[in-house]
């Protein structure tokens, strides 16, 4: 299998099918230092050499003092390719460390959501690009049906809460697996988060139970996500999708019964 070539088709096909990117888009690539959204910054920068519309590409890294490591290789790298960068250092998330050491994620990701907006909007960027992976939509999937009692995943595209902002997920169709080997590859510097190491969460009980699912049934989360979409709507138990009982105005013989009946009486 030639890497590249099926990367950026999957890349490709995500972004068309759902249009992702379009004509004079200002994209900018949240940086978190891993290899999925490393390997997204250099897919988007290939595929903006080729593509049928014209779009810049940045990126932005949030600084929230869990990076394991100086970031100074990653500036380097991202200046050899031209891109611009910016290290957004968010005080009130390096607070909360501070003051909350032990935080749950939900507080963290709202944070950091906040930092997001700002750094697309110093980048003046109208789109910004998450490195969520097909390993991601199973996850949540999953996540969501077993501990939120409902059938929902991550979005290929979305707008930020004032429209601001075009989010767009567009490895949603490649696997970790590929990122892997993709980043290997090329030379990218991973730096990792202090988060990618916590264990005994659901998230990474969830993670183990696909790869281990998936040793045995090789290409599941392919078509966990194919099912994500071919919903069968008839066989599920949301009643705004199932076909009820007509209505007496729609059944002819019972609207006709009474007239019927009227004539014979006269």
């Amino acid at each position: 299998m030639n890497l590249e070539r099926a990367l950026l088709r999957r890349v490709g096909e995500a972004i068309g099918r759902y249009r992702m990117i379009r004509e004079g888009d200002r994209v900018a690539v949240a940086l978190s230092g891993g290899k999925d959204s490393l390997t997204l910054l250099e897919a988007l920068l290939r595929l903006q050499r080729r593509a049928p519309v014209q779009f810049s590409v940045s990126a932005f890294t949030i600084e929230q003092g869990k990076f394991l490591r100086s970031l100074d290789a990653l500036s380097h790298w991202l200046q050899e390719r031209g891109v611009r960068w910016l290290c957004l250092e968010d005080r009130p998330s390096l607070k909360l460390m501070e003051l909350q050491p032990g935080h749950g994620c939900d507080l963290c990701s709202r944070y950091r959501r906040r930092a997001v907006y700002e750094a697309a909007r110093s980048l003046q960027a109208n789109v910004i690009a998450l490195g969520h992976t097909a390993d991601d939509l199973c996850e949540a999937l999953l996540r969501n049906a077993l501990f939120n009692g409902r059938i929902a995943a991550l979005p290929p595209v979305t707008w930020s809460s004032r429209r601001e902002f075009r989010l767009i997920r567009p490895l949603i169709f490649v696997s970790e697996h590929m990122t892997q080997l993709f980043v290997e590859r090329i030379g990218a510097p991973v730096t990792p988060c202090a988060c990618s190491l916590r264990t005994g969460g659901v998230r990474q009980q969830i993670r183990q139970l696909l790869a281990e699912l998936e040793r045995r049934y090789p290409h599941l989360k392919r078509k966990l996500v194919s099912a994500m979409g071919h919903l069968d709507t008839a066989r599920l138990l949301d009643p705004r999708f199932l076909e009820g009982e007509p209505k007496e105005t729609e059944a002819p013989h019972t609207a006709e019964l009474p007239v019927l009946a009227s004539r014979a009486g006269n």
